[in-house]
């Protein structure tokens, strides 16, 4: 029995005898040893017993007192520290500099960077951040359009996947402000001190959030930012928000996050829109389907469906129209678990009198698990 921890708090590389499934399976907070003991009819001491339990919460498997230090103390860590360490280097892709700088090469060969006079001054991208071992042609296709820009600034809205764990910090406040610099193989990418100061400080009806523990395993912004130091060789700071969910939106667009929505873009807009030293990146993916995700039928059967809803939701941002962007989310009620809705939708707010063009669109069959995701990239300018 293996386990896997998305949160990493569990002690790394467990495995324990298939034998102790029975076990695991009665260990469900409501037991006692003696309880444990009568149930397995003996076959195990309660002094066995009792040592398999502590064994299992030493190493953070049992949701105990130790385990909910423990996180908090290593959320806190993260928080209170000045530098995100990549989590993806050496898995995605090569964490040797010069392994990865042969790889990106590579995938940057058979694209022309900066297209034939069409990107001459872009303004954003909205890309993937999808595993590079399945969308890194789709990468270098959008990120070749940016190549030849030296922007002095950076700011980026991407998905956040984790802001769930933590609802109590989330909840009213779903712009979260990373404010680390980035250690990647090619280089450490540092923070924008003075801005991330002045959101900082907004008023609280504008939603941002100065704990950043949503990020500790997060990937979205890292993988765009890689990009970014093997492209650039100029000096440039990020201004890294996350987004969480903005569910509330699909059933009142005028809520508390609608309102949040408008103030934060607003300011967004206001401060950085006219800026010709800020770029903005904006990371999410499109839909993610199948049984892997909660569908009763395999992802397979839903291609033609999924790709007619993705394209009329690149085609919204695209043409930067926010609300009709959000009549189509709220139509199928986000039936599709599209990942990139928030931090576009937000983009959009804030930049609506740029246009876009779609540059590519593509999909991962995860054909093993009946499941798939798909992503694309739109270039605004």
């Amino acid at each position: 029995l293996y386990f896997h921890d998305q949160r990493q708090l569990a002690a790394p590389d467990l495995a324990l005898r298939r034998e102790a499934g029975p076990v695991l399976s009665l260990i469900d907070g409501r037991r006692s040893i003696n309880d444990l003991k009568h149930q397995l009819n003996g076959k195990i001491s309660r002094e066995d017993l009792a040592d398999f339990i502590r064994f299992l919460d030493e190493n953070r498997l049992l949701d105990s007192a130790y385990f909910s230090r423990f996180a908090e103390k290593t959320e806190n860590e993260y928080e209170q520290s000045q530098v995100h360490h990549s989590i993806t280097a050496g898995n995605s892709y090569p964490a040797d500099p010069e392994k990865l700088t042969a790889y990106l090469d590579e995938a940057f060969a058979g694209y022309d960077a900066g297209g034939e006079g069409s990107h001459d001054h872009p303004k954003a991208l909205y890309a993937p951040h999808i595993d590079p071992r399945v969308g890194l042609d789709s990468y270098a296709e959008a990120f070749a359009a940016v190549k030849n820009l030296q922007p002095k600034r950076v700011v980026v809205l991407a998905t956040s996947h984790y802001a769930g764990w933590h609802p109590e910090l989330y909840k009213e406040d779903p712009f979260i402000l990373v404010n680390k610099d980035f250690e990647l193989p090619l280089g450490t990418i540092p923070r924008d001190t003075d801005a991330i100061a002045e959101f900082a400080h907004l008023n609280d009806d504008c939603g941002v959030s100065v704990h950043d523990r949503a990020h500790r395993m997060e990937h979205s912004i890292e993988l765009h930012l890689l990009f970014l130091s093997y492209l650039w060789d100029h000096h440039f700071t990020v201004v890294p928000f996350l987004i969480s969910s903005l569910q509330e939106l699909l059933y009142m667009e005028n809520g508390y996050h609608g309102q949040l929505v408008d103030r934060f873009s607003a300011h967004l807009g206001e401060r950085y829109g006219n800026d010709e030293e800020t770029f903005f990146l904006i990371s999410g993916d499109l839909a993610h389907f199948g049984r892997k995700f909660g569908d009763r039928q395999p992802a397979s059967t839903m291609f033609e469906e999924v790709n007619r809803f993705d394209r009329q939701f690149l085609n919204c941002g695209a043409e930067n129209s926010a609300a009709a962007m959000l009549d189509l989310m709220q139509d199928k009620m986000d039936a599709y678990r599209i990942c990139g809705f928030p931090p576009l939708y937000t983009f959009l707010n804030s930049m609506p009198g740029l246009r876009g063009e779609i540059i590519n669109y593509d999909l991962w069959d995860e054909r093993e698990r009946e499941s798939a995701v798909s992503f694309g990239s739109i270039l605004y300018q």
